[in-house]
C-alpha cells in the first residue's frame, strides 16, 4: 500500500521524474506568506527562489497582469508593442549600460544564458576565439548550452556531448591570469553563485576578470538572473564591485514570479548580433514586459534596494545571535544569504523548518540558502529567528 497522498500519488503517477517529490501543494499567498491546500501556513524565506521579489499576490502585481492581459498578451517578434520597449530602455538603464546598450527577451534565465552562449560565439573575428571560461560550481542553466556552462560535472554527465569549448576553472584571480588569453570568446561569471551555497567571488576577482577580458578581447559575461532586480541592495551585484561587464543575463526577480529572462549588452558587444541570429516566440511578449515594467518601478518606487540591505543585515545578525551550535556562520549580500553549517544536516533543518511553518532551502548538504522577498519587515524578520531557531534546536537535539 502506498504512503503517498493523493495529490502525491497525482504527481508520482504523471509528472516527469526530472524533479523529486514536492514538499507541499500551496494553494495561495499574501506578502511573504503561503498556504497549502490544507491551509497550513509558511513564512516563505526562499521566494520561488529568489523570484518573487514582491511577495506573493502584491497588488501592482496582480492589476499589471490584469490589465495588460485585458489590452494584448502576445503579438509574436514580427512586432513591438510599449510594454517591450519600455522594458529594453529600463533594463539598460538600471544596469547602467548608456548609449550603447541594447537589451533581447525571452522566457527564463536559461534562455538568457544561451542567447549570451552565442555572443560568446559571435565574439570570433578571424576564427581563433575557441575557449570559453567559466566557473567551477557555477550554474548557468539546463539546457544543453547553459549546461556546457555549469561547472558541475554531475549535472552535466548524463547529456555529454555538450557544445564544446567551454572550460570550467576555479574562482581564483591565479587561475584567470593562468588561463585567460588570446583564444578566450567570453569568461561567464555569477558575482554570487547561489546554487553551489550563496559563495561569493574572492575580493578583487570582478576586477581582475574586466582587466584580463579587456586586455585579451574577451567578453565579461555576469550571470545576474540570481544576483539582479535588487536582490544584493544594488540593481545588480556587478555594480558593488564599481566594474561595467561587456554583457549580464537577467530573469528570476525582475517580473516578480512572471516568466521572463533578458540579455542586456554594453559598448561593442551590442553590435555582435546581426538579423535572423536569435530571437523567441514568446519572448518579450506584452504581458511579460508589463509586469516586469511594474515590478521594477514598484522596487524602485518604494525603497526595496535598501530594504533588502537592512532586511539582510538584520537576518544575519539574528542568525549569529542564535548561538547555534550548528550554525557555523553566514555569508552572501542582501537578500541572498546563506548560512553554513557546522554538520552535514541542512536537508533535516528544511524539513524541521517546514514543519514549524518555515520555507528555505538547503543548497547542500551543508549550507541553508534564503533569499525571501523584498518587502520583509521587522515582523517577518522576527517570526524568521523564532522558527528557525525551533528547527536548529530540534535537529541538534537528535543528533
Amino acid at each position: 500500500m502506498s504512503d503517498l497522498n493523493d495529490w502525491q500519488e497525482r504527481f508520482d503517477r504523471r509528472v516527469m521524474r526530472s524533479i523529486g517529490m514536492p514538499l507541499a501543494k500551496l494553494d495561495h499567498g499574501h506578502g511573504a506568506r503561503v498556504w497549502d491546500d490544507a491551509g497550513n501556513e509558511y513564512l516563505d524565506f526562499l521566494a520561488g527562489i529568489a523570484v518573487n521579489s514582491l511577495g506573493h499576490a502584491h497588488p501592482v502585481f496582480v492589476e499589471a497582469v490584469s490589465r495588460q492581459a485585458a489590452r494584448l498578451a502576445h503579438v509574436s517578434n514580427y512586432f513591438t508593442s510599449e510594454p517591450a520597449l519600455e522594458l529594453a530602455e529600463r533594463v539598460v538603464r538600471l544596469a547602467g549600460a548608456g548609449e550603447h546598450g541594447r537589451a533581447w527577451f525571452g522566457n527564463s534565465g536559461a534562455e538568457a544564458n544561451e542567447a549570451a552562449f552565442k555572443l560568446a560565439r559571435l565574439n570570433n573575428s578571424g576564427g581563433a576565439r575557441t575557449r570559453v571560461l567559466s566557473l567551477v560550481d557555477a550554474f548557468h542553466g539546463r539546457t544543453m548550452g547553459s549546461l556546457a556552462l555549469t561547472g558541475k560535472a554531475h549535472m552535466r554527465e548524463a547529456f555529454e556531448p555538450l557544445p564544446g569549448g567551454v572550460e570550467h576553472i576555479p574562482a581564483t584571480v591565479e587561475a584567470l591570469e593562468a588561463n585567460l588569453d588570446d583564444a578566450v570568446s567570453a569568461l561567464f561569471v555569477e558575482p554570487i553563485q547561489g546554487e553551489a551555497g550563496v559563495v561569493e567571488l574572492p575580493d578583487g576577482f570582478l576586477q581582475a576578470a574586466r582587466e584580463l577580458t579587456r586586455r585579451h578581447g574577451a567578453l565579461l559575461i555576469v550571470d545576474e538572473i540570481q544576483t539582479g532586480a535588487g536582490r544584493t541592495g544594488d540593481w545588480f551585484a556587478f555594480q558593488h564591485a564599481g566594474i561595467t561587464p561587456d554583457a549580464i543575463t537577467i530573469a528570476k526577480g525582475i517580473a516578480g514570479g512572471f516568466p521572463i529572462g533578458g540579455l542586456v549588452t554594453f559598448g561593442a558587444a551590442s553590435s555582435l548580433y546581426s538579423r535572423g541570429q536569435h530571437g523567441s516566440t514568446f519572448g518579450g511578449n506584452p504581458l511579460a514586459t508589463a509586469v516586469s515594467n511594474a515590478v521594477l518601478e514598484e522596487i524602485e518606487r518604494a525603497g526595496l534596494l535598501e530594504n533588502a540591505t537592512l532586511r539582510g543585515r538584520q537576518i544575519r545578525e539574528r542568525v549569529e545571535a542564535l548561538g547555534s551550535p550548528l550554525v557555523s556562520g553566514t555569508r552572501g549580500r542582501g537578500l541572498l544569504i546563506g548560512i553554513g553549517l557546522a554538520e552535514p544536516v541542512a536537508g533535516r533543518i528544511v524539513a524541521e523548518a517546514m514543519r514549524g511553518g518555515l520555507i528555505v532551502n538547503a543548497a547542500n548538504d551543508s549550507t541553508i540558502r534564503m533569499a525571501p522577498p523584498l518587502i520583509i519587515d521587522d515582523a517577518d524578520v522576527e517570526l524568521f529567528a523564532e522558527r528557525f531557531s525551533r528547527a536548529l534546536d530540534a535537529v541538534a537535539a537528535a543528533l
